[in-house]
C-alpha cells in the first residue's frame, strides 16, 4: 500500500488518545464557565419540524428554559408546547410573544421569507437570536442584517450546526497538517430522492406546510439542502467564493412548484480553487456527501464520518486489460482509511445541541458565536449568487459592497 496511508494509519492510531483535549479547546462551549443564576428565559417562534426538533434538545441543556412557542398553524404549535415549560405561553403571533420582557432570548425556525422581519423586530424587542439557516431571503436583506448587528450587544448566531460538529473539526485540523496537500476542488452534493411534499390537513394550509416549492418562500434545493456544504467549503477554506456558474431545472417534480427540483453549480474560490455543489431530488444515492480533492490525498465526508484516500504518488505504469487501457496506479489508488475524531460529549451527538450550547455560551459570555452574522453572510450571498447564476445561465461574481 502506498506510504502516505501507512503514515496515516499510524498517525491516527496514536493520535485518538490525545484528541478530546483538542476537541474541548475546539468548542467553546464546552468550557465550564457558570451558568447564570436566574437561566436563560427562550421563546420558540416557528414549532414545525425543525423547530420542535430544535425544543427536543433543549432538556439536556441545564438552565435554559422554554417558556413561550409561536406558530399559525395549530398542530405545529400544539406539537412544540410539548417540549415547553408548564407555565409555557403560546402565540400566534410572533411579535405578542416579543412583547414579553421576561423572555431573553428567541430561536427562529420559520421559513426563509420570514427571516429578516422577524429578526428585525426580534432586535428591537431586545432579544438574543438563534436563527434558522440560511440567513436571509436575498442579498439586500443578508447585507443589512449585517448592518444591524454590528456594534449590537445582542447576539445572533446562525444555525449551521456543521460549524460545531467534532468530525469537521477534524478534517480542518488534518487538512491544516498537510495530510492532503494542496486543494484544487470540492465535490458536494446534498441528494434526496423526494417530492419534499409534506400531508396537509386543511388545503388551505398548502403554502403554509409546503412553502419550499414556491420561490417567494425560499431558494429551493440551494438554500434549504446545499447552504450546509457551501458554508462547510467557506469554513474549511477560510475564504468565500469570488464567482458561480450553474444550471438547474424541473425535469422530475412537475406538480406545480416553481423551485428547482435539481440544481448543479460551480464555485471558484481564491487560488483557482474550485467546488461543484449539486443537489438532486429524484435520486439519494450517497445523499449527503463532500469530497475534499487535494494532491496528496482525498477526504470524503458522509454524514457523520469522514474516509481518507492516498493518492499513488509511486506513478506506477502498465495495462490492467486491454479494452478500457486502464492503468495500475488508477485501478490501485485510493484504499479508505476512516478518520478517528473524539466527540466530547462520548457518542457522537448530533451537532445542533453543540450549535445551542455555543449560543446560550455566548449570550452568558458576550462572545461571538462561531456561525455568526459575518460567516452566515458569506454563506447566504453564495446561495442566491448560485439560484441567479442558474436563472440566468451567467457568471456571477463577487462584489465588494457583500463584503462590508
Amino acid at each position: 500500500m502506498d506510504s502516505i496511508i501507512t503514515s496515516r494509519r499510524k498517525f491516527i492510531a496514536s493520535s485518538a488518545i490525545g484528541l478530546t483535549s483538542l476537541a474541548a479547546m475546539s468548542f467553546p462551549a464546552f468550557s465550564a464557565s457558570p451558568f447564570l443564576s436566574d437561566g436563560i428565559r427562550l421563546g420558540l417562534i416557528g414549532t414545525g419540524a425543525r423547530g420542535a426538533g430544535l425544543a427536543g434538545l433543549l432538556k439536556d441543556i441545564p438552565s435554559v428554559s422554554l417558556v413561550a412557542c409561536c406558530d399559525t398553524i395549530p398542530e405545529h404549535l400544539k406539537n412544540g408546547m410539548k417540549y415547553a415549560a408548564a407555565d409555557a405561553k403560546a402565540y400566534t403571533d410572533y411579535r405578542k410573544l416579543l412583547e414579553d420582557k421576561s423572555i431573553d432570548a428567541v430561536i427562529i425556525a420559520t421559513p426563509l421569507y420570514l427571516h429578516y422581519p422577524m429578526v428585525l423586530d426580534a432586535l428591537q424587542a431586545g432579544k438574543h437570536i438563534y436563527l434558522e439557516k440560511s440567513m436571509a431571503y436575498d442579498i439586500p436583506q443578508t447585507l443589512e442584517l449585517v448592518k444591524k448587528m454590528r456594534g449590537s450587544k445582542l447576539i445572533m448566531q446562525v444555525g449551521f450546526q456543521y460549524r460545531y460538529s467534532p468530525l469537521y473539526h477534524r478534517v480542518k485540523e488534518v487538512i491544516d497538517q498537510n495530510w492532503i496537500g494542496k486543494i484544487t476542488h470540492f465535490e458536494c452534493q446534498y441528494n434526496q430522492n423526494s417530492n419534499w411534499r409534506k400531508p396537509v390537513s386543511d388545503p388551505k394550509l398548502e403554502e403554509a406546510i409546503n412553502w419550499r416549492m414556491k420561490r417567494k418562500y425560499c431558494g429551493g434545493p440551494l438554500s434549504e439542502l446545499c447552504a450546509h456544504q457551501i458554508d462547510m467549503v467557506n469554513y474549511i477554506s477560510g475564504s468565500h467564493p469570488l464567482k458561480v456558474t450553474g444550471m438547474g431545472g424541473i425535469n422530475y417534480w412537475k406538480d406545480g412548484r416553481d423551485t428547482f427540483d435539481n440544481i448543479r453549480t460551480v464555485y471558484e474560490y481564491p487560488d483557482g480553487v474550485r467546488s461543484s455543489v449539486t443537489s438532486v431530488l429524484s435520486n439519494a444515492y450517497n445523499g449527503y456527501n463532500i469530497k475534499i480533492l487535494g494532491d496528496k490525498a482525498t477526504i470524503e465526508i458522509q454524514r457523520d464520518k469522514a474516509f481518507i484516500y492516498g493518492e499513488s504518488l509511486s506513478n506506477k505504469r502498465g495495462t490492467v486489460d486491454g479494452v478500457t487501457g486502464a492503468t495500475i496506479a488508477a485501478a490501485t489508488q485510493g484504499k479508505p482509511v476512516e478518520l478517528v475524531f473524539d466527540d466530547p460529549s462520548g457518542k457522537k451527538a448530533e451537532p445542533t445541541i453543540y450549535c445551542l450550547q455555543d449560543f446560550f455560551s455566548c449570550i452568558r459570555n458576550h462572545k461571538q458565536p462561531l456561525s455568526n452574522v459575518y460567516t452566515a453572510r458569506d454563506t447566504s450571498v453564495a446561495i442566491h449568487l448560485g439560484n441567479k447564476a442558474a436563472d440566468t445561465e451567467l457568471f456571477q461574481s463577487w462584489k465588494p459592497e457583500y463584503s462590508i
